[in-house]
């Protein structure tokens, strides 16, 4: 049985694997998994630490998005350069990115103020930093998203509190290559695509058994109604995923709909990422409130 090292206990998802399985028969409220998609980024400057403590305020987990400085240090940026990010940059500057920098220049870089004054002054954390929070408080955990991260080093800094980390990647290989340097740490496959090209990389993993995947998300998006992969598709997904003890996550793409998230948690959905956290967990109580008394307490 694979362990949920991310949440500590052995996943009872194997127990039930019926097209009525529903999260909250077999999934305690308090063990529901929410991943905040670039810490909570719609709500504050992404891949901050004003962020990520957002993200855990509101029950989630944060998601950083890795990448190394020019001078070898990782950091937290998601985006291949500074266009976004720095609207006042010069074109010269706004085309350079992360690996273009040593870290005393990144640490000068304002990354707040884009999304608004209110952020003004927020600044690239390192990864160093991050572990520093973790270390504080070991009952934190943490997804992390590699860009351009050497993984021997990753391993090598995060040390004991890789098993806080969950790292998340849409390359299979890496993924492996990670839980053989970090076993201690949970890891998450993401992936994307029509409902054709999904089917063919679940395949793919079933030769391997699913080896070193704890957790799959699929991206899901809703266009008049209609969701895509199908529901269908998410329905028989999910009860594989569970005969795996595979955590089923599912980023509802671009979506703040209440009525999205709770259509997903009827098609047997036990985790999501998400741009809006706040959104989300409380739509998840609302719909754990809607039948509490089959939830466990």
């Amino acid at each position: 049985m694979r362990i949920f090292m991310l949440l500590g206990l052995l996943a009872p998802l194997a127990a039930a694997s019926g097209p009525d399985w529903n999260l909250r028969d077999y999934i305690r409220l308090s063990d529901v998994v929410v991943q905040s998609h670039r810490g909570a980024g719609e709500l504050n400057s992404e891949n901050s630490v004003e962020a990520f403590e957002l993200a855990w305020k509101l029950g989630t987990i944060p998601e950083a998005d890795l990448r190394t400085t020019r001078d070898g240090v990782i950091v937290a940026f998601h985006d291949n350069d500074f266009r976004r990010m720095l609207p006042k940059a010069s074109p010269e500057e706004q085309k350079r990115g992360i690996q273009d920098l040593t870290w005393n220049e990144v640490s000068r870089l304002d990354v707040g103020a884009w999304k608004g004054a209110q952020f003004a002054g927020q600044r690239v954390p390192r990864l160093t930093d991050i572990l520093e929070i973790l270390l504080r408080h070991p009952k934190r955990h943490m997804y992390i998203d590699i860009k351009n991260v050497d993984l021997e080093q990753l391993a090598r800094e995060a040390g004991r509190s890789a098993a806080q980390f969950t790292l998340a990647s849409t390359d299979y290989a890496v993924i492996r290559r990670w839980k053989a340097l970090a076993p201690a740490s949970s890891t998450l496959h993401w992936m994307g695509g029509s409902e054709e090209q999904l089917s063919k990389r679940i395949a793919a993993l079933r030769e391997t058994r699913f080896a070193a995947i704890d957790q799959l998300q699929i991206h899901v998006r809703e266009k008049d109604g209609t969701l895509t992969p199908s529901p269908a598709f998410l329905v028989e997904t999910g009860k594989e995923l569970r005969r795996h003890s595979i955590l089923f996550q599912v980023f509802p793409w671009q979506s703040k709909s209440p009525a999205v998230f709770r259509r997903l948690m009827d098609f047997g959905v036990a985790s999501f990422a998400t741009d809006y956290p706040d959104v989300m967990m409380r739509t998840i109580r609302e719909y754990y409130a809607e039948r509490g008394k089959k939830a466990r307490p």
